[in-house]
């Protein structure tokens, strides 16, 4: 079977959906999910169902999703028009860019998405409270969070002066000059280093080793993201103190991390799937934007590094992983 083939059949990964031969020919609603194939991910995918099941909605009973994926060669828009010359019920999609493909390719369908970035900046929506249009869903602030990160680490190692900070520049999130702000305020010294790719995170992580870093902060991004194993691995073979953005690298190994709930997130975009199935408009559907941050400190990578966690920070722990 041709890639191709494979992600039509089975679209995303991440919410890993069957597409069941016998209810095609059913007149139940079809959600076309544009979101990329990413492994690991299948806690997002649990809770998307989860919010959908809320609103009376379970996928091969009365619901199908169909998913679209373009591979390297093929274009993001082409997949997002796929959905629409399918005549979807609804768009739902976990990417800044499939958000703005999904947005170019219909102004009719309703889209639900989770986002990283401003929706209203970015041209997706009017307003946060009053969204207008056909799109509304989630938006996470991710970089409003990297001060208190910082502040973190500084609580965790009080001694510590020259601190890195992980980032893709491929990424619209990734503002270096905000987080040299952010870390100053909290009186530390930052070696910004970027990754594109696996392998050049490996590189940057040599050269933390070779500049002397105390710690690390990883920002969100994909990649990182998808290859979080292989980044606590990295952090764990330096023995350098990391904190991440979201509580999946904790317990992956990592040791510590602070961000909004990601699966709260994909939740909400199932419910909202949910409610516009069941007749209501995007337009007046406020954007959600997630109140809820998690503090995890994962105890056992501490004691594996010899990282005493002093106990304001243990009693500061949304949750302590032993």
């Amino acid at each position: 079977m041709r890639r191709r083939e494979f992600i039509k059949a089975f679209g995303s990964a991440a919410l890993a959906f069957p597409l069941p031969a016998q209810a095609q020919k059913s007149a139940i609603p079809v959600v076309g999910s544009l979101n990329r194939p990413s492994p690991g991910t299948e806690a997002f995918g649990t809770a998307f169902r989860r919010g959908l099941k809320q609103m009376g909605f379970v996928e091969g009973e009365n619901l199908l999703v169909e998913g679209r994926w373009p591979n390297p060669n093929e274009d993001l828009r082409e997949a997002a028009a796929e959905l629409v010359r399918k005549q979807v019920a609804v768009i739902f999609t976990a990417d800044n860019g499939g958000a703005l493909a999904a947005k170019a390719a219909t102004s009719q369908i309703p889209i639900v998405f989770v986002v990283g970035l401003d929706p209203v900046a970015m041209g997706l929506v009017a307003t946060i409270n009053r969204p207008g249009g056909n799109a509304t869903g989630v938006s996470f602030q991710v970089s409003a969070l990297e001060p208190k990160r910082f502040e973190l680490l500084r609580a965790l190692l009080p001694a510590a002066s020259l601190v890195g900070v992980l980032v893709n520049p491929d990424n619209p999130n990734a503002d270096p000059s905000a987080v040299r702000l952010a870390a100053s305020a909290s009186g530390l010294r930052l070696l910004v280093v970027e990754a594109r790719t696996l392998a050049e995170v490996e590189s940057a992580f040599a050269q933390l080793i070779q500049r002397g870093a105390n710690a690390l902060l990883v920002t969100s991004d994909r990649l990182f993201n998808l290859e979080r194993r292989q980044l606590v691995d990295f952090a764990a073979r330096a023995g350098i103190p990391t904190i991440y953005p979201w509580r999946d690298f904790a317990d992956a190994g990592g040791l510590m991390s602070y961000g909004n709930s990601l699966t709260d997130a994909f939740r909400q975009g199932g419910l909202y799937v949910g409610r516009i199935l069941r007749g209501d408009k995007p337009a007046s559907l406020p954007i959600w934007q997630p109140t809820r941050f998690e503090f995890v400190i994962n105890l056992k990578t501490a004691k594996a590094m010899g990282l005493d966690i002093p106990p304001a920070l243990l009693a500061f722990a949304d949750e302590v992983i032993e």
